[in-house]
């Protein structure tokens, strides 16, 4: 098969269409002709060796969608030429409140989606929503996994609440939108580009702020007329304190990530006396990822920054790591 195998950590340009072995499916497995897969940050990160537990060499990618081509030992045959959409996380164990030791995502240390074949746990594979096409179905699962359990399993958002989505642009942040607004919140988002805040509005968003204006939570507090119930943020560093801020007393505010670093002189005070409730939240069960399957299936759709040949995947990064998309950026096989 035709695969981009990572062989060294560096640029972009490390990333080299070549071929490779086609995976078998083992028992209780699967293998998946993939028509699409989706690029995260998370590929970006191990790419450049800021990522724990890298083993080389390694196809990465944790989103796809495709045709199952072959069944192992112990799965049902019926399976095979169903078109798919693959769920990235596996081992999550028997407790909704956390994963277990055996967790792992697509992409590391498995190999992953930006091939022509990838073998999972058929306990992975979900029916792709009819209405949806290879790329839209692609770009689902890390980020919209991720939005709706940061939304629904930890901060339980309900209709009528106000909820901040910070970097809006990204895939978690765009799905954090759509989920939300899907679930009855007025959502707000904040971003470092006037353009991505523009283009929110024309997603749902009620209104958002750049947080390049040091003074961002009193001009989203002036814009909603209140303050927020929940904030979801990726982003950590300095955000982090001013989500805290900008919070109302007895709000929630969720952490899936931190691509700004550590959190400088945390304002802990700010947590008591505000009565704030602080969840971290990570990927989500297979329960989580049924659960937020069945909204696209009801008509939902992801949204999509672009799409690239995988022999364009350094391009693909290289947009990525620029901060040009919004949405998913989705490369075709």
């Amino acid at each position: 098969m035709k695969a981009v195998v990572l062989r060294a950590l560096g640029e972009p340009d490390v990333l080299q269409l070549e071929e490779a072995p086609d995976p078998r499916p083992g028992p209780g497995e699967a293998l998946v002709r993939l028509r699409a897969a989706a690029l995260n940050h998370r590929d970006v990160f191990i790419r450049k060796g800021q990522y724990a537990g890298i083993t080389l060499p390694v196809i990465l990618g944790s989103d796809g969608a495709g045709e199952v081509v072959e069944t192992g030992a112990g799965v049902d045959a019926a399976w095979r030429g169903r078109e798919v959409i693959i769920d990235p996380a596996s081992g999550w164990g028997g407790d909704e409140r956390a994963q277990g030791p055996s967790f792992q995502i697509l992409g590391l240390p498995r190999d992953g989606t930006y091939a022509e074949l990838v073998a999972v746990r058929v306990e992975q594979l979900h029916e792709k929503p009819a209405h949806l096409s290879f790329e839209e179905a692609a770009a689902i699962p890390l980020a919209s996994l991720t939005a709706y359990r940061a939304l629904v399993s930890r901060a339980h958002v309900g209709a009528g609440e106000t909820v901040v989505v910070t970097g809006i642009g990204g895939g978690v942040a765009t799905c954090a939108l759509l989920i939300g607004t899907r679930l009855g919140a007025t959502v707000y988002v904040t971003s470092g580009s006037d353009a991505k805040l523009d283009a929110a509005r024309t997603h749902g968003a009620a209104g958002g702020v750049n947080h390049q204006d040091p003074a961002w939570p009193k001009a989203l507090i002036a814009q909603i007329g209140g303050r927020p119930d929940v904030v979801i943020d990726g982003a950590g560093g300095e955000t982090f304190n001013k989500a805290l801020d900008v919070l109302a007393p007895g709000g929630r505010l969720v952490s899936y990530g931190a691509t700004l670093g550590a959190v400088p002189a945390m304002e802990v005070r700010r947590i008591f006396w505000k009565q704030l409730s602080v969840l971290g939240s990570t990927m989500g069960s297979p329960g989580d990822f049924a659960a937020m399957l069945q909204l696209y299936a009801d008509g939902l759709r992801p949204i999509v920054d672009g799409a690239m040949p995988l022999a364009q995947a350094a391009e693909a990064h290289r947009r990525m790591e620029d901060g040009r998309q919004f949405g998913k950026i989705v490369l075709t096989i």
